[in-house]
């Protein structure tokens, strides 16, 4: 029977240090039992409750991540387009998209965590409408490998995206958001959609008002709602747990038990249309990747 949905995992952010020999090994070891996709995610800095805590640089990750493995597809969960220059982003995607033989998945979105804007100096006001001229030039390079551009944000002219990666029309694209405005701006273009957990409350039950977001999105651009995939994160709570999400509680009850009970909930999601989930764990530890075999094997045997 095959899998229900296709399953990732998010390598470790800023849950602990972790080193990138340990990074390598849980990249590595998720694709060794049977795991669909790796994903990282795209911050700098997190200040909270007086914390702060920063994670690695994400496309320096893929790039080294893809030239490790050979099968799982990876991406960022998702870029930030106001972290570069969208020319410069494009050209990001397109050399790990060739390290890896063709399996990225571009996710985007417009930022957040307005703290790491300040502390990076990236401007945080606009976003959206920063976002909307960079999604252009990074869809536009990866598509057709070149643009003229003038905008009120970025202007290019003559640029060109050499050498082109190895599948003719680039990466699927995958946007993170449910800003109506958003989703206006990328359903006409994007393969998929994503939802973090905290928006529809880790549980399918949750998806219908989300997938309704989307579904109105693609009635006022004019584009077919089923051609879009939906994607979603969901926070798992493991054997061994190290309380290393625990902020994460707050928001979206973990998804935890046995394997088979893990693996239902996951089915459960699959059955409200989602086609791949991102899992978010804890541990995040190579014990706590390998805890997930048992959860494959539950899901594949339906």
């Amino acid at each position: 029977m095959p899998r229900p949905l296709k399953v990732g995992l998010q390598l470790p952010e800023v849950e602990y240090a972790v080193r990138w020999p340990e990074l390598r090994s849980m990249a590595q070891l998720a694709e060794d039992i049977g795991l669909d996709s790796i994903w990282v995610g795209d911050h700098y800095l997190y200040r909270e409750a007086g914390r702060t805590r920063g994670p690695w640089e994400a496309w320096t990750q893929l790039a080294a991540i893809a030239a490790v493995t050979s099968r799982v597809e990876i991406g960022p969960l998702v870029a930030a387009t106001a972290f570069h220059q969208p020319a410069v982003l494009a050209k990001f995607a397109n050399t790990v998209e060739e390290i890896s033989g063709g399996r990225l998945i571009l996710g985007l979105g417009a930022g957040w965590n307005e703290s790491e804007f300040a502390a990076f100096g990236f401007p945080f006001d606009q976003r959206v409408s920063r976002f909307e001229e960079a999604f252009t030039i990074i869809r536009t390079l990866l598509r057709e490998g070149r643009i003229d551009f003038d905008g009120r944000f970025y202007q290019l002219r003559d640029c060109e995206l050499l050498p082109r990666g190895p599948r003719p029309g680039g990466p699927p694209l995958m946007i993170g958001s449910n800003g109506p405005r958003m989703l206006r701006i990328t359903m006409p273009h994007v393969q998929a959609w994503n939802a973090w957990f905290w928006w529809y409350g880790n549980r399918a039950t949750g998806l219908a008002e989300q997938q309704l977001l989307v579904d109105t999105a693609c009635a006022d651009v004019g584009r077919d709602p089923a051609t879009i995939e939906r994607t979603v994160a969901a926070f798992v709570r493991l054997p061994g747990a190290q309380g290393q999400r625990d902020f994460d509680r707050a928001y979206s009850p973990p998804i935890e038990g046995s394997a088979g009970q893990v693996a239902e909930e996951l089915r459960a999601l699959a059955h409200a249309g989602i086609s791949h989930v991102q899992l978010v764990i804890d541990p995040i530890t190579p014990a706590g990747v390998e805890a997930l075999a048992p959860v494959l094997a539950a899901l594949d045997a339906g």
